[in-house]
């Protein structure tokens, strides 16, 4: 533990400022001892909070920009015990089964993040474990991923309540006026991103875009029918909605 206070001291890096402040929100909850002395958006600020303060704790989400989450655990050099944040199950699966550190997934579940808590308090009475077979693996692993992150989550209104939404749960995006609204399967929400950020926020392979204002979620898709003037319509499998396919579109439908 830390020379300088008796509580044990954390840093949270996150680039995705909701997430982070979610965390540290939860960790203040299950973890009420814990000091956070700092919080980092990007791979150099947590580099840097990892020099000056010396955290007991490091939680680390393995893509950010500046220098990537393995680049600063790699100058972690036994310092400080690390919990890894991650919304890859790649990563996660086979690296982490010696438990030589914990993970958490994202979207953050209450249930897992005291299952980490317990253990990286257990492993507080020794020194840090050496990274370094661990980061070998997920090295390897992130070699095999794609380059480009897409858009896994939105902040979006209901009402005058502000709320994380992961875009797996997003049944379609449409334009309305100068908002979005998106639809799940609790509801509608509305957020200020015009279509065409998404379109190129989003993984294509999962949004196909089927009209100039919508974007369907490939896999709440039922099926395709007609309406009575001819025009091509996508069922949703857990929506009574009905979504018009523009005609320049109707190819992604061929196969159906």
């Amino acid at each position: 533990m830390s020379l300088h206070s008796a509580a044990p001291t954390a840093v949270v890096a996150e680039d995705e400022e909701t997430l982070r402040h979610e965390l540290m929100d939860r960790l203040a909850q299950l973890w009420p001892e814990l000091v956070i002395v700092g919080e980092a958006a990007d791979g150099v600020q947590a580099l840097r909070l990892l020099q000056e303060c010396r955290p007991d704790v490091l939680f680390l989400d393995i893509q950010m920009p500046g220098a990537t989450g393995l680049d600063v655990a790699r100058q972690v050099q036994g310092r400080s015990h690390v919990v890894f944040v991650t919304a890859y199950d790649q990563y996660a699966v086979s690296a982490f089964d010696e438990g030589a550190v914990d993970y958490l997934l994202k979207p953050l579940e209450p249930a897992r993040l005291f299952t980490a808590i317990q253990r990286v308090k257990q492993r507080m009475a020794g020194p840090p474990a050496d990274l370094s077979a661990v980061l070998s693996q997920l090295g390897a692993q992130a070699g095999k991923l794609p380059q480009r992150q897409f858009l896994r989550w939105i902040n979006a209104s209901v009402g005058q309540t502000l709320k994380l939404i992961t875009v797996d749960e997003v049944l379609y995006f449409q334009s309305d006026n100068k908002y979005t609204r998106v639809a799940t399967r609790q509801g509608e929400a509305l957020i200020r991103k015009p279509l065409k950020e998404l379109v190129d926020e989003l993984d294509p392979q999962q949004f196909w875009q089927i009209h100039r204002s919508t974007l369907v979620n490939a896999a709440a898709v039922a099926g395709v029918s007609r309406d009575f003037r001819g025009r091509m319509q996508v069922k949703l499998k857990e929506s009574e909605d009905a979504l018009i396919v523009a005609e320049s579109y109707t190819h992604l439908f061929r196969q159906m």
